[in-house]
């Protein structure tokens, strides 16, 4: 594996077998996000994308969180500017990755954490694992994907009951709805991470590309013309 700087705050590793690990590393301040944080978690996951030795990346977070969200004091710089451009949105770039992306969330993935964990294509928590939506609380509308992803997985009234109320959706209830693959004990979490990396890893990869793609661009269309696009790509 790579052996990235330890005060990188988006940390950047490649395994020799094909994994690459993406790692929110902030943890005194539960891994929040400042405008250069995202910034520079949309160049990790284009850059591993473009990585033709990556097949599957794992998201995580170091310490006790995931991701608590943005970093409030520093909203300001977050929230002005360019923050829409594509190519700086971390959301943005890991729905254009072509590689599977497996989200480890351990601890707390709050508001843009949550959103952040819903643009992962396979979801593996830690029996700690809270999800929170914090948007109604603070004042702020939601803009990546969270109040469309999350009601078509766990459903309509699921998904205004964690949006509305600002309660947590814990690991074992977001498994029960369709929300997260696997709960697991949090020494185990990277392991269980690994092991479903390895399991896509030995199979035909671009197959592994293609029914991704099919799948999740499937999702944004109508059952029929979906049906279509199965056809069209399978050509």
């Amino acid at each position: 594996m790579d052996q990235p700087a330890t005060d990188e705050l988006i940390r950047v590793t490649r395994e020799p077998n094909g994994i690459g690990f993406v790692t929110i590393n902030r943890p005194k301040l539960l891994n929040s996000l400042t405008r250069a944080m995202m910034v520079d978690l949309a160049h990790a996951f284009k850059a591993l994308d473009r990585d033709e030795t990556v097949q599957v990346i794992i998201l995580c977070g170091s310490g006790r969180a995931f991701c608590s969200g943005v970093d409030l004091t520093a909203a300001e710089t977050v929230f002005k500017g360019d923050v829409k451009d594509v190519e700086t949105d971390p959301v943005a770039q890991m729905e254009r990755c072509r590689k599977p992306i497996i989200g480890a969330i351990n601890g707390f993935a709050v508001t843009a954490g949550f959103e952040i964990s819903l643009a992962c294509d396979i979801l593996i928590a830690s029996r700690g694992a809270k999800f929170i939506d914090t948007h109604a609380r603070f004042g702020i509308f939601p803009s990546w994907g969270l109040s469309q992803k999350l009601s078509r997985i766990i459903g309509a009234n699921k998904a205004r009951e964690v949006s509305l109320t600002a309660m947590p959706l814990t690991a074992e209830m977001a498994e029960k709805y369709g929300l997260v693959n696997y709960v697991v004990e949090e020494s185990h979490l990277l392991k269980k991470a690994r092991e479903v990396a390895e399991a896509i890893m030995k199979n035909n990869q671009d197959m592994v590309l293609r029914i991704k793609s099919v799948i999740n661009d499937g999702l944004k269309l109508e059952l029929g013309q979906a049906l279509a696009l199965e056809k069209v790509i399978s050509l």
